[in-house]
């Protein structure tokens, strides 16, 4: 009985020790609350698409949405959830965006058959709102709405941070 005792306090003192010390959370990676812009334009010299670096490393618990600011109304900026598309009126595919994501970077592009014909106002000066989310907080909220995932991380404007490429 006396060996299981001490093996018990043993294992209960290994338990408090990784709770207490510091050498482990220095090294967990710290889930976070961003929001990043950038304004880009899509053309034929960058492949129609834009590679966005980030200097922190985006972690695998985290999710990472991307926004394109498609215009405004009278409550504001009205802000689409990528990926977007846009058909012609036979239902085939026009043009739309898309984004992949690496732990360094994001990259957002167009998609299409003839991307040069798509007119300018899709194409240049872009403004894209990139949100890296903790996962936990991404199965809870409504990632369709901008305003619903800023207003759940609690981010203000004056916490978006502008990237210029």
């Amino acid at each position: 009985m006396k060996k299981i005792n001490a093996l018990l306090a043993i294992a209960v003192l290994f338990v408090l020790q990784s709770c207490t010390t510091s050498g482990y959370f220095e090294t967990a990676p710290i889930t976070r609350n961003e929001v990043f812009e950038v304004t880009t334009s899509f053309n034929a010299s960058n492949n129609y698409g834009r590679l966005i670096s980030f200097n922190q490393p985006i972690y695998s618990s985290d999710v990472v949405l991307v926004y394109r600011l498609a215009g405004s109304n009278s409550q504001g900026d009205v802000w689409e959830l990528l990926p977007e598309t846009y058909y012609f009126s036979n239902g085939a595919l026009d043009f739309g965006y898309k984004f992949d994501y690496s732990n360094r970077n994001v990259d957002v592009y167009m998609i299409g058959s003839d991307l040069q014909s798509v007119t300018a106002e899709y194409r240049y000066n872009q403004v894209l709102r990139i949100v890296i989310v903790p996962a936990s907080y991404a199965k809870t909220i409504n990632k369709n709405s901008y305003s619903d995932v800023i207003t759940a991380l609690n981010i203000k404007d004056s916490q978006v941070q502008k990237i210029n490429l």
